[in-house]
Protein backbone atom coordinates (compact mmCIF):
# COMPACT_ATOMS: atom_id res chain seq x y z
CA UNK A 1 0.00 0.00 0.00
CA UNK A 2 1.42 3.39 -0.96
CA UNK A 3 1.52 6.32 1.42
CA UNK A 4 -1.05 9.08 1.14
CA UNK A 5 0.34 12.03 -0.80
CA UNK A 6 -0.01 15.53 0.65
CA UNK A 7 0.52 18.17 -2.02
CA UNK A 8 2.36 21.27 -0.83
CA UNK A 9 2.56 24.35 -3.03
CA UNK A 10 5.93 26.07 -2.66
CA UNK A 11 7.16 29.36 -4.08
CA UNK A 12 10.43 31.18 -3.49
CA UNK A 13 11.99 34.53 -4.24
CA UNK A 14 15.73 34.70 -4.89
CA UNK A 15 18.57 37.12 -5.49
CA UNK A 16 19.31 35.47 -8.83
CA UNK A 17 19.07 32.27 -10.86
CA UNK A 18 22.17 30.34 -9.78
CA UNK A 19 21.68 27.84 -6.96
CA UNK A 20 24.48 28.08 -4.39
CA UNK A 21 25.71 31.39 -5.76
CA UNK A 22 22.57 33.49 -5.39
CA UNK A 23 20.52 33.48 -2.21
CA UNK A 24 17.03 32.20 -1.64
CA UNK A 25 15.41 35.13 0.16
CA UNK A 26 11.88 33.96 0.96
CA UNK A 27 9.86 30.76 1.01
CA UNK A 28 6.08 30.60 0.90
CA UNK A 29 4.17 27.34 1.16
CA UNK A 30 0.67 26.05 1.75
CA UNK A 31 -1.19 22.79 1.60
CA UNK A 32 -2.75 22.57 -1.85
CA UNK A 33 -6.13 21.41 -0.57
CA UNK A 34 -6.02 23.55 2.59
CA UNK A 35 -4.29 26.76 1.44
CA UNK A 36 -5.08 28.45 4.74
CA UNK A 37 -2.47 26.10 6.29
CA UNK A 38 0.48 28.23 5.34
CA UNK A 39 4.16 28.88 5.94
CA UNK A 40 6.33 31.86 5.12
CA UNK A 41 9.86 32.80 6.07
CA UNK A 42 12.66 35.15 5.07
CA UNK A 43 16.23 33.86 4.94
CA UNK A 44 19.51 35.65 5.44
CA UNK A 45 21.58 35.76 2.23
CA UNK A 46 24.35 33.21 1.73
CA UNK A 47 26.33 35.61 -0.48
CA UNK A 48 26.41 39.21 -1.59
CA UNK A 49 25.83 38.23 -5.23
CA UNK A 50 22.58 39.46 -6.71
CA UNK A 51 20.96 40.25 -10.02
CA UNK A 52 19.22 43.62 -9.77
CA UNK A 53 16.26 42.44 -11.87
CA UNK A 54 15.70 39.48 -9.52
CA UNK A 55 15.62 41.76 -6.49
CA UNK A 56 13.19 44.12 -8.23
CA UNK A 57 10.76 41.24 -8.84
CA UNK A 58 10.21 40.64 -5.12
CA UNK A 59 11.11 44.09 -3.83
CA UNK A 60 13.39 42.50 -1.22
CA UNK A 61 16.89 43.87 -0.75
CA UNK A 62 19.87 41.89 0.51
CA UNK A 63 20.10 44.36 3.39
CA UNK A 64 16.49 43.71 4.38
CA UNK A 65 17.04 39.94 4.21
CA UNK A 66 20.20 40.27 6.35
CA UNK A 67 18.27 42.23 8.95
CA UNK A 68 14.91 40.44 8.93
CA UNK A 69 15.82 36.94 7.75
CA UNK A 70 16.80 33.86 9.69
CA UNK A 71 20.04 31.96 9.18
CA UNK A 72 19.48 29.27 6.50
CA UNK A 73 19.84 26.33 8.90
CA UNK A 74 17.18 27.75 11.21
CA UNK A 75 14.89 28.71 8.34
CA UNK A 76 15.08 25.28 6.70
CA UNK A 77 14.58 23.56 10.05
CA UNK A 78 11.45 25.68 10.59
CA UNK A 79 10.19 24.74 7.13
CA UNK A 80 10.83 21.05 7.70
CA UNK A 81 9.07 21.21 11.09
CA UNK A 82 6.05 22.90 9.46
CA UNK A 83 5.91 20.13 6.84
CA UNK A 84 6.12 17.40 9.48
CA UNK A 85 3.49 19.11 11.66
CA UNK A 86 1.02 19.47 8.80
CA UNK A 87 1.03 16.04 7.20
CA UNK A 88 -0.19 12.81 8.76
CA UNK A 89 2.57 10.47 9.93
CA UNK A 90 1.76 7.87 7.25
CA UNK A 91 1.90 10.45 4.43
CA UNK A 92 4.52 11.77 2.09
CA UNK A 93 4.90 15.46 1.16
CA UNK A 94 4.83 16.23 -2.56
CA UNK A 95 6.38 19.49 -3.78
CA UNK A 96 4.13 21.40 -6.21
CA UNK A 97 5.33 24.48 -8.06
CA UNK A 98 4.82 26.68 -11.08
CA UNK A 99 8.11 26.24 -12.86
CA UNK A 100 8.95 23.69 -10.18
CA UNK A 101 12.44 22.96 -11.54
CA UNK A 102 13.57 26.45 -10.50
CA UNK A 103 11.97 26.59 -7.06
CA UNK A 104 12.67 22.94 -6.21
CA UNK A 105 16.35 23.29 -7.12
CA UNK A 106 16.83 26.04 -4.51
CA UNK A 107 14.73 24.23 -1.90
CA UNK A 108 16.62 20.99 -2.52
CA UNK A 109 20.01 22.72 -2.30
CA UNK A 110 19.15 24.49 0.95
CA UNK A 111 17.64 21.40 2.58
CA UNK A 112 20.63 19.24 1.65
CA UNK A 113 23.28 21.86 2.43
CA UNK A 114 21.86 22.93 5.78
CA UNK A 115 19.95 19.86 7.06
CA UNK A 116 21.49 16.99 5.03
CA UNK A 117 18.02 15.86 3.94
CA UNK A 118 15.08 17.00 1.83
CA UNK A 119 11.63 15.96 3.09
CA UNK A 120 10.33 16.27 -0.48
CA UNK A 121 12.87 13.81 -1.83
CA UNK A 122 14.18 14.14 -5.35
CA UNK A 123 10.97 14.94 -7.22
CA UNK A 124 8.42 17.69 -7.73
CA UNK A 125 5.21 18.26 -9.68
CA UNK A 126 5.40 21.13 -12.15
CA UNK A 127 2.05 22.82 -12.80
CA UNK A 128 3.22 23.93 -16.25
CA UNK A 129 3.95 20.33 -17.27
CA UNK A 130 0.69 19.15 -15.70
CA UNK A 131 -1.20 21.78 -17.72
CA UNK A 132 0.60 20.79 -20.92
CA UNK A 133 -0.35 17.16 -20.38
CA UNK A 134 -3.95 17.98 -19.44
CA UNK A 135 -4.61 20.27 -22.40
CA UNK A 136 -2.16 18.94 -25.00
CA UNK A 137 -0.95 22.53 -25.55
CA UNK A 138 2.56 23.52 -26.58
CA UNK A 139 5.18 24.56 -24.01
CA UNK A 140 4.82 28.24 -24.96
CA UNK A 141 1.19 28.11 -23.81
CA UNK A 142 2.14 27.02 -20.28
CA UNK A 143 2.86 30.56 -19.10
CA UNK A 144 0.83 31.46 -16.03
CA UNK A 145 -1.14 34.01 -18.08
CA UNK A 146 -2.18 31.26 -20.52
CA UNK A 147 -3.09 28.89 -17.69
CA UNK A 148 -5.09 31.71 -16.03
CA UNK A 149 -7.14 32.29 -19.20
CA UNK A 150 -7.96 28.59 -19.37
CA UNK A 151 -8.81 27.81 -15.72
CA UNK A 152 -9.80 31.31 -14.49
CA UNK A 153 -8.43 31.29 -10.91
CA UNK A 154 -9.72 33.76 -8.35
CA UNK A 155 -6.18 34.50 -7.08
CA UNK A 156 -3.29 36.17 -8.89
CA UNK A 157 0.46 36.01 -8.41
CA UNK A 158 2.24 39.08 -7.04
CA UNK A 159 5.79 37.84 -6.30
CA UNK A 160 5.15 37.53 -2.57
CA UNK A 161 6.22 33.91 -1.96
CA UNK A 162 3.24 33.03 0.25
CA UNK A 163 0.68 34.69 -2.03
CA UNK A 164 2.21 32.97 -5.03
CA UNK A 165 2.16 29.58 -3.25
CA UNK A 166 -1.57 30.05 -2.58
CA UNK A 167 -2.17 31.13 -6.18
CA UNK A 168 -0.24 28.09 -7.41
CA UNK A 169 -2.29 25.82 -5.13
CA UNK A 170 -5.45 27.13 -6.79
CA UNK A 171 -3.94 26.63 -10.25
CA UNK A 172 -2.97 23.06 -9.38
CA UNK A 173 -6.45 22.23 -8.11
CA UNK A 174 -8.06 23.70 -11.24
CA UNK A 175 -5.65 22.09 -13.70
CA UNK A 176 -5.79 18.73 -11.91
CA UNK A 177 -9.58 18.76 -12.25
CA UNK A 178 -9.56 19.25 -16.05
CA UNK A 179 -11.52 16.46 -17.71
CA UNK A 180 -10.50 15.55 -21.22
CA UNK A 181 -12.91 14.14 -23.78
CA UNK A 182 -12.03 10.55 -24.58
Amino acid sequence: MSKKEIYISVDIETAGPIVGEHSMLTIGACLVYQPEVEFTIMLQPISDKAIEEALKVSGITLEQACKDGLPPTEAMSNFENWIIKNIPEDSTPVFVGLNAPFDWSFINYYFLKYLNRNPFGITAIDIKALFMGATKCCWYDTKSSSIDRYVQPSLKGDHDALHDAQYQAELFRLVYSIKLDS
